[in-house]
């Protein structure tokens, strides 16, 4: 129990201020690390409370995708050395709006900590009943797919448009360039792709003909 409990304010403590960096952090490289080691160690904590499913997708998905995927972007546009202008008197809207979905947010996660703290109804750990024959990832795709099963496909479907967007926003279409045709590969066939010709001795033969 004491090497557990030093696991947890050690993973706690390294979640926490890594959360703090990545809004301090001048620097959006910088950010973007400290997120990932945020993301570990939220997922250790997980894995420790024996929430192994949740902390294995945290590190595959959100580790192992979305944060790199954050990292190629932020250095492929070069943000890394931008400076706050906004501060210095310099008109810029990013973070003023940034302020503003930021407060939204924090209202909406008072709000949320609020109704959670006064719920009559809210279910304890002394009156949960757990069968030890199902594990939690079975536990949890059982209420995934059946009692949040419309939640879960309109995620999916805000992830695809959200996927398709991106696609058209920075799709720029190029001339000059050579395409190929994936129905006309695939159609292919032996009399149209192969051509017999009669060569006389000692002469070559014109391809352009």
């Amino acid at each position: 129990m004491l090497a557990h409990a030093i696991f947890f304010y050690f993973f706690s403590i390294i979640a926490i201020f890594s959360a703090l960096m990545v809004i301090v952090s001048r620097n959006t490289i910088n950010s973007v690390f400290f997120l990932i080691l945020d993301f570990i160690s939220v997922g250790c904590l997980f894995i420790m409370i024996g929430a192994e499913f949740l902390g294995m997708i945290l590190l595959i998905v959100y580790v192992g995708a979305v944060a790199v995927l954050f990292l190629f972007v932020v250095m492929m546009l070069n943000v890394a050395e931008q400076k706050q202008s906004w501060f210095i008197g310099k008109k810029s809207t990013h973070i003023p709006s940034g302020l503003i979905v930021s407060t939204l947010i924090f209202c909406e996660l008072i709000l949320v900590i609020g109704g959670w703290r006064y719920k009559d109804n809210i279910m304890t750990s002394s009156n949960l009943v757990i069968n030890e024959n199902i594990s939690n990832t079975h536990q949890i795709g059982y209420v995934m797919y059946t009692d949040y099963i419309l939640y879960f496909q309109i995620s999916g479907l805000i992830l695809l448009l959200s996927m398709i967007g991106a696609i058209l926003l920075t799709y720029r279409k190029r001339e000059g360039n050579k395409t190929q045709s994936y129905i006309n590969q695939i159609s292919r066939e032996p009399a149209s792709s192969v051509e017999m010709k009669e060569v006389d001795f000692g002469k070559g033969v014109k391809v352009d003909d």
